[in-house]
């Protein structure tokens, strides 16, 4: 009897840690998604040495070449050109030791060719309104008012030519772009925007606690003191 009982206790015990497992790992950040913030996170604040071991890691956890490049080319909409190509030279130059060293990475797939006929402004446009949740027909902030040209980039280049590419989805982008912003520093409100929309493509509060650890290893403490206040202030007001 007491051999029964001990053992239905330890298949009670078994179960419940197993379903804790299960509960902890499903807000849980994969190594490919954690490959990307660091590339990022480096890559904007020009610190090609810990990148080389990020782009190592990345590549090693299952990043294949393009979206590896499409990570550094998405990043110069946020963090300029200077970074973004230093950032692909060093990419060429991990790929370069790789293959001297036997490794033979995945090149995996191209960019699909855009069929969508309409304007770039109309899609890029429709691309924003998936993101925010809502439509964008009403007043534009004062900046737009004030550069109606600076509308017009942000929805025919940032929303239509970088956010159609299908080479890396709209979480795995917004995952990016707020690692770069928090990375930059003195940008909060732009953040906590972005911290917005990667809650509206699916990202859970837990993945994104999980953004502001990781982001403690990459960036300044100040910094990532700032995003984990902002992410604070917009999980509170959802």
């Amino acid at each position: 009897m007491k051999v029964r009982l001990m053992f239905y206790l330890l298949l009670v015990f078994g179960n419940f840690l197993g379903a804790q497992d299960l509960s902890s790992t499903k807000d849980s950040l994969s190594s490919q998604e954690k490959s990307i913030i660091k590339i990022a996170s480096y890559t904007a604040q020009g610190d090609l040495l810990r990148l080389k071991t990020a782009l190592n890691d990345g590549l090693n956890n299952g990043l294949t070449i393009n979206q590896t490049k499409e990570v550094l080319v998405h990043l110069y909409a946020y963090a300029g050109f200077p970074r973004s190509i230093r950032g692909l030279q060093t990419l060429l130059q991990v790929l370069e030791d790789r293959k001297n060293t036997g490794k033979m990475d995945e090149r995996g797939v191209e960019a699909s060719p855009i069929t969508d006929t309409r304007s770039k402004y109309e899609r890029g446009k429709e691309i924003l309104e998936t993101l925010v949740g809502r439509s964008l027909d009403g007043p534009k902030p004062a900046y737009q008012e004030f550069s109606p040209e600076m509308d017009r980039f942000l929805k025919e280049h940032l929303f239509a030519d970088i956010f159609e590419r299908d080479v890396l989805n709209h979480k795995e982008r917004e995952l990016l772009t707020i690692s770069v912003i928090a990375s930059l520093g003195n940008l909060e409100p732009m953040l906590a925007s972005h911290f917005n929309l990667c809650l509206n493509v699916g990202w859970q509060p837990g993945q994104l606690h999980e953004f502001i650890k990781i982001l403690d290893e990459t960036t300044t403490e100040e910094s990532n003191k700032t995003a984990k206040t902002v992410l604070y202030k917009v999980l509170d007001n959802r």
